[in-house]
């Protein structure tokens, strides 16, 4: 059974940084990875993912203030937060697999004006 465990989530005022950790429970290492999150009444939105061989993609509201990167081991994948903004307040979801079909429980970012 696959488990993804995420951390770092928190309070933090607007122009602040949070990173983001999660770690996936398995031996062999997923091809893709990477972090999703939903705020309250809206969609889920993605937020960026990440292949093994380090290739990236971002949702347009977090470009150019986030980074994703993958752990040396492959099976940890990072977010790092930075210029955060009231807007980004969500629950993020660490995903992984090509579809994304393994989910965290998630971890709440709040960011306050």
């Amino acid at each position: 059974q696959v488990q993804l465990v995420e951390s770092g989530g928190g309070l933090v005022q607007a122009g602040g940084s949070l990173r983001l950790s999660c770690a996936a429970s398995v031996s062999f290492s997923f091809n893709v990875m990477g972090w999703y999150r939903q705020a309250p009444g809206k969609q889920r939105e993605l937020v960026a993912t990440t292949t093994s061989i380090g290739s990236a993609n971002y949702g347009d509201s977090v470009k150019g203030r986030f980074t994703i990167s993958r752990g040396n081991g492959k099976n940890t994948v990072y977010l790092q937060m930075n210029s955060l903004k009231p807007e980004d307040t969500a629950v993020y979801y660490c995903t992984a697999g090509d579809r994304g079909q393994f989910r965290g429980q998630g971890t709440q970012v709040t960011v306050s004006s």
